[in-house]
């Protein structure tokens, strides 16, 4: 008797659980048997599915995401550096020092001390003004497709991986649709654990039927209108420092005014294949027109 064939679907399913609980236990050690049970997958090929259908094996994706955890507490919080190797899963500071050197081209301490984010740790007096390229550009109004989020923004990954799994399990090739994540809260104004966000991608209905777009997916539509676009690259976990300057120097300095609209990102390149140091986002600050 032959076995029904699984559809794609079904895969996407599977590792979609695997992935959801991966981003929720990442602080927690994890076992590579009880994921491989989790997605109904055999102990002895699963690897290899899991690599081919993310792009990056088990491990890269862990140490990656774990990783970005790490560099976030370094450059927000005043955790010791021991403290965030044992959380992060490293046996010792050594071993940590090695892999995040290793990624992000500097220790965990030089980091903290001297990261891109640590140049904007001023009053607004002492704000460099060439810190970063911006340029005024007029946007159209933007369809969207995307997962929402609600929690600290550094956790916007696990909708990403939500939404991409979806995509191909559409057989939609992710890398030729916009990557968009949209802000919708202030991270000062709101308590982090109520943080609105969304990953999209920019809707085409040619490529995604309307009929498809099902629950945990939405469509949403963002305003056009004139934008502020700040060119940033470096590590996600410092990209504060930029939005600091945005909102905290050049705004000011423009003579424009902030839009009711959220702020939203563009990712240019991908966190899979792109060192941190390299990875490359446009942040859009909505303005008012001028009258």
């Amino acid at each position: 008797m032959s076995r029904a064939i699984k559809p794609l679907s079904d895969y996407h399913a599977r590792f979609q659980r695997v992935s959801d609980y991966i981003h929720d236990h990442l602080d927690q050690p994890l076992n590579m048997l009880q994921l491989a049970e989790l997605a109904h997958l055999s102990a002895e090929h699963w690897h290899r599915i899991y690599a081919a259908f993310f792009g990056e094996t088990m491990a890269a994706t862990v140490k990656r995401l774990r990783l970005q955890r790490a560099a976030a507490e370094l450059a927000q919080t005043g955790a010791a550096v021991s403290a965030i190797a044992k959380k992060w899963g490293y046996p010792n500071v050594q071993s940590f020092t090695r892999t995040f050197t290793a990624v992000y081209g500097q220790a965990p301490a030089s980091f903290r001390e001297t990261g891109q984010h640590i140049a904007f740790h001023y009053t607004r007096p002492d704000y460099q003004a060439d810190a970063f390229a911006v340029k005024l550009v007029e946007v159209s109004a933007l369809e969207l497709v995307g997962v929402p989020h609600q929690g600290s923004f550094m956790e916007i990954g696990k909708a990403f991986g939500t939404l991409y799994g979806w995509l191909g399990a559409q057989r939609l090739e992710v890398r030729a649709l916009r990557s968009i994540g949209v802000y919708w809260d202030d991270p000062f104004a709101v308590q982090e654990k109520d943080l609105r966000s969304q990953a999209c991608v920019e809707w085409n209905p040619a490529q995604i039927p309307e009929a498809l777009i099902t629950a945990p997916l939405e469509h949403r539509q963002l305003v056009g209108g004139p934008y502020a676009v700040l060119q940033y690259q470096g590590p996600y976990a410092s990209m504060h420092a930029a939005y600091r300057w945005l909102f905290g120097y050049w705004l000011p300095q423009s003579g424009r005014e902030v839009a009711d609209a959220p702020v939203f990102e563009e990712y240019l390149n991908s966190p899979l294949d792109t060192a941190p140091t390299a990875l490359r986002t446009d942040i859009y600050m909505p303005l008012r027109a001028l009258r």
